[in-house]
């Protein structure tokens, strides 16, 4: 049995994911390399900055780690992670171009004996059917006989410093018994939480799939409780409180579904029900739900605005908050947007402020522009979209005198009812 030591590790993707995979393995394995297209990123890497704010910039330094956009520098690997995004398509389809680009990358720099292990999210099959062929192609040489395949799913929770990389178990599985003690023995030396080996490569794609699908139903369920309790005009946050003090009461929040993950991954896994005959009834049926809640979000505030007397076309409401998740600057498929295209129809003015969101990144994925928080004057509205930290003395602000604001919407139920400004039309999810 060789050493996992005697492995030269190149990690491809060095976003979200593939940077924290890459930094790890740095620390254990000297050379490691990090590949990425991105050449302004690769310079910022070089220089310590990590713009994702997953890893500091301390231990990016301190790694080792080499960072590359050079392809022909892959050829000094032999066990290799692939870990680009996979994102949907504007009509809910996986979209594997970054997948098979990396594939081709990849494929030009393989050599006999070589390992190549993908962690992104895919459906079962994915591997060995788009990107094996790929791979074979590039390289001249036969998968499973020349070189072998890996899959081991991220797990990667963007601004989550607790649950990291090295403190998740990792699922690993291989083509064969052999590489999978090579992959498992890699993956070992760095992730402390130890690994779990799958007994095939589809067993671990479709793994990684339905723990953010059961995640993903979960919300869908309480929110489409809090559409219900909305209409009974009884506070969902409540009634979770009441619930939650049974013992086994699962305690899931509603709220804006988004992210690379939990809104995505569903999708891979109904495209491939769909393409061996089965229509997902539950699976679609909680996608459908989490991907109206925007739209509910702006309807309800509209709502408060009726009732407050404020008069909606040319309304100014301000949105605090773009990014999918608080305290992160990941923009990905954040349904924040859907609120804001909503209010827009209403004839609604509305400013978007979020401190952590670059803004050249926004106005190229969603064609929006954000607003200091300096130009949050003359509000009718404030709707509290993602709590990054500091932002609830804004919302709270914006209500107290200084924009003058009449209705407060917490869409995550994150403000101390207690401090909202007496006079306020309040309302949270």
């Amino acid at each position: 049995m060789e050493r996992p030591s005697q492995r030269k590790i190149a990690v491809v993707g060095l976003g979200y994911v593939g940077l924290p995979v890459a930094v790890a393995f740095a620390k254990k394995f000297p050379g490691t390399l990090g590949f990425d297209v991105d050449s302004a990123k690769v310079e910022r890497l070089r220089q310590g900055i990590d713009t994702t704010g997953e890893v500091d910039s301390g231990d990016l330094r301190s790694s080792g780690l080499e960072v590359t956009d050079d392809p022909a520098r892959l050829r000094q690997a032999d066990f290799f992670i692939v870990a680009v995004p996979t994102p949907i398509d504007a009509y809910h389809r996986p979209d594997l171009r970054a997948l098979e680009a990396a594939s081709r990358t990849v494929g030009k720099a393989l050599d006999r004996g070589d390992i190549v292990v993908y962690e992104s999210t895919v459906y079962p099959g994915v591997t060995e059917e788009v990107c094996g062929p790929i791979l074979e192609r590039e390289s001249g040489l036969k998968s499973g006989v020349d070189f072998k395949l890996g899959y081991s799913p991220e797990r990667i929770n963007p601004g989550d410093k607790e649950h990291t990389f090295e403190r998740i178990v990792k699922v690993v599985s291989a083509q064969d018994a052999e590489s999978l003690e090579v992959v498992a023995s890699v993956y070992g030396a760095v992730v402390e939480a130890g690994v779990h080996k799958a007994s095939s490569i589809q067993v671990a794609e479709a793994a990684k799939v339905i723990e953010n699908t059961q995640r993903d139903l979960n919300i869908a369920l309480m929110n489409e409780l809090a559409l219900i309790f909305d209409r009974l005009g009884v506070d969902t946050q409540e009634v979770l409180d009441a619930a939650a003090t049974k013992w086994n009461f699962l305690r899931f929040q509603p709220g804006l579904v988004g992210g690379h993950c939990i809104g995505v991954d569903p999708y891979y896994l109904t495209t491939k029900a769909e393409q061996v005959g089965i229509h997902p009834q539950v699976i679609l049926a909680g996608r459908r739900i989490n991907d109206g809640m925007g739209s509910f979000v702006a309807a309800r505030t509209v709502k408060e605005l009726v009732m407050a007397g404020r008069t909606l076309n040319g309304a100014r409401i301000a949105v605090l908050g773009l990014t999918f998740k608080e305290n992160v600057p990941d923009i990905r498929n954040s349904r924040v947007p859907d609120i804001v295209q909503e209010l827009r129809q209403y004839g609604a003015e509305v400013l978007i402020h979020d401190p952590l969101a670059d803004p050249e990144e926004v106005r190229r994925e969603y064609g929006l522009e954000l607003t200091p928080a300096e130009g949050l004057t003359d509000l009718d509205a404030v709707i509290f979209a993602v709590p990054h930290q500091g932002l609830e003395d804004l919302a709270l602000s914006l209500c107290n005198g200084r924009a003058n604001a009449t209705v407060l919407t917490d869409v995550k139920a994150a403000l101390d009812r207690s401090r909202v400004p007496e006079g306020v039309y309040y309302w949270r999810l």
